[in-house]
């Protein structure tokens, strides 16, 4: 009853405080899952705000990951769901197949389907087109968004015990809510409200893991050294010093913890028609040497350039990671987390030099084998995409920030199906990825990388509705549907734009329960939140 008590006063402060900017609901964050949190808090009927850093709605679903990490397609319920429907919709209208016909397309792709006819949805898509779905799904239900909108996080939220009262941005906008939602990739409003987060790699000891921590020597994935490349500056001489980008770590011990985390990239959707294309530029400090790790690779024989240049519509391609030496800048991440917004716009521009000019070396260096510079030279960048932005993606892959520590921490337990959690609110069904996290010197003098696991799950499992909700000593009043609570390599399976959507709607239909039954998030009652989720369409379990 006290509990209550407080809640209604809170409630009545934010009502009397009204100046316009108050909402039932406040999101911070301009992502997939910033979207279908605030169309389902409209469906249910209460007010809303996005109140977003970015000036593009969609994260990586619209700035490139076209070709969707979907794991099981019948996990995927909702409001996600729903945004792949209108996807496929938009690829059934003749004036999208500007630079393809529909029928030259492939439907397959490396275990994606792009178009699934029966349930009409579509998988795979480009950057220009997600975004429009995002923006015509948000303007049809008359959503407010505020748009390059920077949490204040040294002294923008407001708390009042354990309930967010308002957050403020850096220019000055204040915005009071009943309920707040993180849904940024990075958890800033989670931190500066003062909630619990780990990041780097817990040890496998802390929650009796097989794949978190240290996993050195464990090759799940193609994208380690298969030869044996000197890392040093003159080929096998110390004293030479390291080529860049090659760190001081040792091997250290299998399952020990750590503060490092998944490298990250800029999926890059590229074109090779000559009509579309922007050829790679040399970028601002470009030197040959920072990819002599890459020249030896192929001088090793290598020839897996193209490998992930997976096909999306229009004759572009959805560009990832793939190899030892690739679009990842491994190491080169590990403040990001923490860092000031004027730090991560460095870490941010030193991602993009070092990506473009991995693109112009391997285009361009009479070094690259002839073969592959030729074929990477008829890429570009997709003058139709981000063409605010030069052909850039605006937002880079942050595979891993900040994770919460809240009421339940999903494991690789739950997701190897070893555990199934008691309040199961969206399910995922990827496999626990981890891209690579350091490089360094072998004790044998060569040059490795470590962190790249793939372990294959056998079927959907469920995610608990815990893993969304902060301890409830620390705060009460929000959710977290991105920067969820879970381990590093649980993570690895839950970090898909899917999930990230429907964790959306599921956040966003508790936090409209709480508010109607004026209840914190952490005692909203599961029977009712269930039954509600299974009637908007959300897949729940096996």
């Amino acid at each position: 009853m006290l509990r209550i008590c407080i809640f209604a006063l809170c409630v009545l402060c934010v009502t009397s405080c009204s100046d316009g900017n108050s909402y039932d609901v406040v999101i911070y964050g301009g992502t997939s899952s910033a979207v279908t949190t605030a169309l389902q808090v409209r469906k249910m009927g209460k007010s809303v705000v996005i109140v977003s850093p970015d000036k593009h709605l969609g994260g990586l679903t619209s700035s490139g990951l076209g070709f969707t990490d979907s794991g099981n397609t019948g996990s995927i319920g909702g409001l996600a769901r729903e945004f792949y429907h209108r996807i496929y919709l938009e690829y059934q209208k003749d004036e999208t197949w500007r630079w393809e016909k529909k029928e030259e397309y492939g439907n397959e792709g490396q275990g994606t389907k792009a178009m699934l006819h029966d349930d009409r949805t579509m998988w795979i898509f480009e950057p220009h087109v997600a975004e429009k779905v995002f923006e015509d799904m948000i303007a049809e239900n008359k959503i407010p968004v505020v748009r390059d909108a920077w949490l204040d996080r040294e002294k923008g939220v407001v708390k009042r015990g354990t309930r967010i009262v308002s957050i403020t941005t850096l220019d000055g906008q204040t915005f009071r809510g009943k309920m707040f939602i993180d849904a940024t990739y990075e958890g800033d409003l989670m931190a500066s409200a003062g909630v619990s987060y780990h990041t780097g790699r817990e040890a496998n000891s802390a929650y009796g893991e097989t794949w978190n921590g240290n996993q050195f020597g464990v090759f799940q994935h193609g994208h380690y050294f298969k030869a044996k490349i000197s890392p040093y500056r003159l080929k096998d001489d110390p004293s030479s010093g390291l080529l860049p980008y090659v760190g001081d770590s040792k091997e250290g011990v299998n399952g020990e913890g750590d503060g490092y985390i998944q490298a990250y990239c800029y999926r890059m959707c590229l074109t090779d028609n000559p009509e579309n294309r922007i050829p790679f530029s040399k970028p601002k400090g470009y030197n040959p040497l920072d990819y002599e790790l890459m020249r030896r690779v192929f001088e090793s024989g290598w020839r897996e350039t193209f490998d992930k240049f997976d096909p999306i519509p229009n004759r572009k391609t959805d560009t990832n990671n793939h190899g030892p030496f690739s679009t990842d800048f491994v190491g080169m991440n590990y403040d990001y987390p923490e860092a000031s917004y004027e730090r991560r716009k460095e870490i941010l521009r030193r991602h993009y030099e070092y990506q473009m000019g991995w693109f112009y070396f391997i285009a361009n260096d009479i070094f690259v084998p002839e073969e592959v510079r030729k074929r990477m030279a008829t890429y570009g960048l997709a003058k139709d995409e981000f063409t605010d932005n030069g052909g850039w993606p605006h937002q880079i892959y942050v595979r891993e920030a900040r994770r919460m520590v809240g009421e339940y921490v999903t494991t690789e337990h739950e997701c190897l199906g070893r555990r199934r959690p008691p309040h199961p609110v969206g399910m995922g069904s990827y496999g626990l990825d981890s891209h690579n996290v350091r490089r360094f010197v072998t004790a044998e003098g060569y040059v490795q990388n470590e962190g790249d696991i793939g372990v294959w799950v056998t079927k959907p499992y469920s995610i608990d509705y815990g893993s969304l909700t902060p301890l409830a000593a620390e705060c009460t009043n929000l959710l977290v549907p991105v920067c969820v609570s879970c381990t590093h390599i649980a993570f690895g399976s839950i970090r898909m734009e899917p999930v990230f959507m429907l964790l959306g709607q599921s956040a966003a239909t508790a936090a409209v329960l709480a508010i109607n039954k004026k209840v914190d998030v952490q005692d909203v009652d599961y029977a009712e939140l269930r039954k509600q989720l299974l009637s908007d369409g959300q897949r729940l379990e096996n």
